[in-house]
């Protein structure tokens, strides 16, 4: 068959249905089938596994092809009462998660167990739901309560004025309704191990991405189904053959110098301005530096945010920073106006 009588839906059909007993000359049948060249066969296949339709492992001519396996999702049911993180781990979700690389594994194990303890401890539930979808995209763990809701727990035990407050404090790490027996490290630390680590409770939700570090905020969320808005439910995903490792997480936000305790963080400023208000005013400013002086290192994130106040960058970078001179406060990402901002108020600081 010649290729102008061949469409690419044809030949994709063809090796689809002949990859697997053919994983290794895919490309040399394929081009005799249809009269083309090996290197047509192959934009053929680089697109397919661009659209993941296959597989491939291994270089040039080691390359094997094999067809993209379904995913399968699994479900588990647990009663919050008596539950054991570590058990549950162990018995029920582990042999879920087969020949994934260590420092996934490993990824994995601490997200579940510390989502799993904050149901046990927090959510005031009686039932939890887990999601488990093991596939070539991506592994993912959802975990899913039926209490009272991550974020109106955070507002009602610290006195917060709502619950999107109750998000900016999350962002920060170190919180915690319970000092006596958590340290308020497990989202942060998880948030950012994971692709993808996301919070639904009660129609209000926020996304953290790994790599870019991109945060979301938002209300009723275009989610699939499974995941409910009531209680909580937390999201996480990860790409199995990312190399982040749990140790490479927890040491960017390390000290050598206090015995590598959890002294840095990363606060995105925009989860402290409410719907489309500008950062002006000292309260504004008060809001996002609580409990900031418990760090040694404070990064602020600007994006996302257009323009700041002089009494916003006024309380922040001089004020807070007399007060606190052993927090060292920077920033990224922020707009030639901000830049602009706070180099005015470190001038007035300095006369």
């Amino acid at each position: 068959m010649s290729t102008s009588k061949a469409g690419f839906g044809e030949i994709s059909k063809f090796i689809l249905e002949n990859v697997a007993e053919h994983p290794t000359d895919i490309t040399s049948i394929t081009a005799e089938k249809f009269g083309i060249s090996r290197q047509a066969v192959l934009r053929h296949l680089n697109k397919m596994l661009k659209d993941g339709s296959l597989l491939v492992v291994g270089q040039t001519k080691d390359r094997r092809y094999s067809l993209k396996p379904d995913e399968v999702v699994h479900t588990r049911e647990f009663s919050l009462a008596g539950l054991e993180e570590d058990k549950a781990w162990r018995t029920e979700i582990r042999p879920l998660l087969k020949d994934i690389p260590q420092n996934i594994l490993a990824i994995c194990q601490y997200g579940f167990t510390e989502m799993v303890n904050n149901a046990i401890d927090h959510s005031g539930g009686s039932r939890l739901q887990v999601l488990v979808t093991n596939g070539p995209g991506g592994i993912s763990l959802s975990v899913s309560d039926d209490g009272v809701g991550i974020f109106r727990k955070i507002q009602q035990d610290l006195g917060l004025d709502d619950e999107r407050h109750a998000i900016l404090e999350l962002s920060k790490g170190k919180l915690t309704t319970d000092a006596r027996r958590h340290t308020g490290e497990g989202i942060f630390f998880t948030s950012r191990m994971f692709d993808l680590f996301g919070i639904v409770s009660y129609g209000l939700y926020f996304h953290h991405t790994g790599e870019s570090g991109d945060w979301l905020l938002g209300d009723e969320p275009d989610k699939p189904k499974q995941y409910q808005t009531h209680g909580t439910t937390v999201m996480m995903q990860i790409h199995p053959g990312s190399k982040r490792t749990t140790e490479s997480v927890f040491d960017v936000f390390a000290n050598p110098e206090q015995n590598f305790g959890f002294s840095k963080t990363q606060i995105p400023v925009f989860l402290a301005q409410y719907g489309d208000e500008n950062l002006v005013s000292r309260s504004q400013a008060k809001r996002l530096l609580a409990r900031v002086e418990r760090f040694r290192e404070v990064v602020f994130d600007f994006k996302g945010v257009n323009m700041i106040g002089q009494a916003f960058a006024d309380e922040v970078f001089r004020v807070f920073q007399n007060e606190n001179p052993h927090v060292h406060l920077t920033w990224i990402n922020a707009a030639a106006q901000i830049e602009g901002m706070i180099a005015h108020v470190l001038h007035e600081a300095e006369q």
